[in-house]
């Protein structure tokens, strides 16, 4: 059973009323709720109590626990990307299990958790990377402007080019020189008039800010750069074949503070034009660069709102565990 409530009330009104009127501890309930235009996630785990309430919230709440009221999956999220019940793994081993989301168009999304929560394959079925992996199964749905990304009509490469990414390692080619890193999803997209390619390329590198650093050895190996440089190169290229949503897997893990900083500066200001989605291990690199917070463990999506929210006030007591550092 599946529920939007569209209202100006807190989760935190909605989850104590879903425990006063016996919700709470069904099988298969999850409840979702968009408020100010954000996504948030509830699951069958115990909110902090706190006071106050709506007739309309109530109303609503009333008829869920009753079973009067069911929802169409197609009517529960909003966002330039959502996932609804998508469960993942690697042949018998299961990586995610129903997990249910909406991320927000020119925002940041970060995904936390331990390591082996799922949020690297989360990342990797938004662009449909995980389905190439030894064993790789998903079910469940991955929207993109409401479409269906695994739906038997479409092309796999064309969602990959519009969901771009951003790996832990830098990757550069190493055989190929910097422009020719940059170029080389235009090129192998069809565009050749280097006349066109030499301002594209440019644009790109200003875009992360490494043309200024880089100007004067364009035809040298990508892999000759710095870490932080290698990093930033490879967004370039991912920039360049003009992408609608960035993921980035933890994106500044292998770098330093100063090229880390760039990499933060960047998520910031990518939001202007794209949906940014970033799975970081770092706390405080979450709290600094998103608009919105995830919270996977064990596969499952614990919690899902505001950043603020999510590092000052979470609902969920393993959300406040992890925050707190009581493990992970």
């Amino acid at each position: 059973m599946r529920i939007t409530v569209s209202c100006e009330s807190s989760l935190s009104v909605l989850a104590n009323l879903v425990s006063s009127y016996g919700v709470h501890g069904k099988s298969h309930v999850v409840m979702l709720i968009a408020c100010r235009r954000f996504n948030y996630h509830m699951s069958e785990r115990r909110p902090r109590q706190c006071s106050g309430g709506l007739a309309e919230t109530t109303t609503v709440v009333k008829e869920l626990a009753k079973g009067e009221l069911e929802v169409s999956p197609d009517q529960v999220h909003e966002g330039k990307v959502a996932v609804e019940g998508l469960s993942a793994g690697f042949g018998p081993k299961k990586a995610l299990e129903n997990v249910s989301l909406g991320f927000k168009e020119n925002a940041v999304t970060a995904i936390i958790g331990p390591s082996g929560c799922g949020k690297s394959t989360l990342l990797r079925c938004l662009n449909r990377m995980h389905e190439v992996s030894l064993g790789g199964w998903v079910s469940g749905r991955v929207l993109l402007d409401g479409e269906d990304v695994y739906s038997a009509s479409t092309d796999p490469v064309s969602i990959r080019r519009r969901v771009g990414m951003l790996f832990q390692k830098p990757n550069p080619f190493p055989t190929m020189s910097i422009i020719d890193n940059v170029s080389a999803g235009l090129r192998f997209s069809g565009l050749k008039d280097r006349n066109k390619l030499g301002p594209m390329v440019e644009e790109c590198l200003r875009k992360v800010f490494l043309w200024d650093e880089v100007k004067d050895r364009l035809r040298e190996s990508g892999a000759s750069l710095s870490g932080g440089q290698q990093q930033r190169l490879c967004l370039a290229r991912a920039l360049a074949v003009e992408p609608e949503v960035i993921l980035m897997d933890e994106p500044c893990s292998a770098l330093d503070p100063l090229a880390t900083a760039k990499i933060e500066e960047l998520i910031i200001k990518l939001k202007e034009n794209y949906t940014v989605i970033v799975v970081t291990h770092n706390m405080q690199q979450a709290a600094r660069v998103s608009d919105l917070t995830g919270f996977l463990y064990l596969g499952r999506l614990i919690e899902y709102g505001p950043t603020q929210q999510i590092f000052s006030n979470p609902h969920d007591e393993l959300t406040e565990r992890y925050i707190s550092g009581k493990f992970g």
